[in-house]
């Protein structure tokens, strides 16, 4: 019989004729009652304290996939786009090595004996001659070749002027060609010069080889002045290979 059933019977005594009530075993019973249902509460309302948790873990942790619920999206650190730099522009080594000189410009003065070729542009004689040329930073620079032509009464018109624009002028071996840029209206042969004992000069192209015409320097006869027929080799069409040769024949 539980606490609850005997304190129940005590009263029902009471209610019967001549019954005699045990005050003391019923206020012992009504207080272990009570004191069990405190109890009891306090387990219930621990049960539903655990109840309310776990149904807040499951909703929590049923929230992004709930339709309803906005999912802020995490913030990711984004690095900057790259910035295109532009490539650093190149500049020229001193003055081009092939020039042309423009309509009204003086020709540079010859320095030495103007060369002739033997080849005319009607009444002119096409010439080669060294001038005096100045490249920034470059001290040991101060020669160029130029291809022209000298008119009957002696003007000479500079058609095409080469220089080297680095180094030294008169180190030996090849220096600058000249090819016939087109601008004068008289074809100009292909030039040059070389620094050297050279007797000879041969120019290869397209497989075939081109025997060049020579003539020294009046100033410096290490100075070979060389060009190339336009009829065996035409105005600018450029070398695939040129070498020179001493009088024994040995490569220089």
């Amino acid at each position: 019989m539980s606490d609850l059933d005997r304190l129940r019977h005590a009263m029902r005594v009471t209610e019967r004729p001549g019954a005699t009530v045990d005050l003391a075993a019923v206020m012992r019973d009504g207080r272990r009652l009570r004191t069990r249902r405190r109890v009891a509460g306090a387990g219930a309302a621990t049960l539903a304290t655990g109840l309310v948790a776990a149904i807040v873990a499951v909703v929590v942790g049923a929230l992004p996939d709930d339709p309803r619920t906005v999912e802020r999206p995490t913030q990711v650190a984004v690095a900057p786009p790259p910035v295109a730099v532009p490539p650093t522009a190149s500049h020229p080594l001193g003055p081009t090595p092939t020039t042309t000189p423009g309509r009204g410009e003086p020709s540079p003065s010859p320095v030495g004996q103007i060369v002739d070729s033997g080849i005319r542009h009607g009444s002119d004689q096409r010439v080669f001659y060294v001038v005096q040329v100045s490249v920034p930073g470059e001290p040991r620079v101060t020669i160029g070749l130029a291809a022209g032509r000298r008119a009957p009464d002696g003007t000479v018109t500079t058609d095409l002027l080469v220089n080297d624009v680095e180094g030294a002028d008169r180190s030996p071996g090849f220096h600058q060609i000249g090819y016939d840029s087109g601008g004068s209206g008289a074809p100009v042969p292909t030039f040059g010069y070389f620094v050297g004992p050279a007797q000879q000069i041969i120019g290869t192209v397209d497989g075939r080889q081109v025997g060049a015409r020579l003539a020294r320097w009046s100033a410096d006869k290490q100075v070979v002045i060389f060009w190339f027929d336009p009829a065996k080799l035409a105005p600018g069409d450029k070398l695939d290979g040129i070498v020179a040769r001493d009088g024994s024949d040995r490569r220089l």
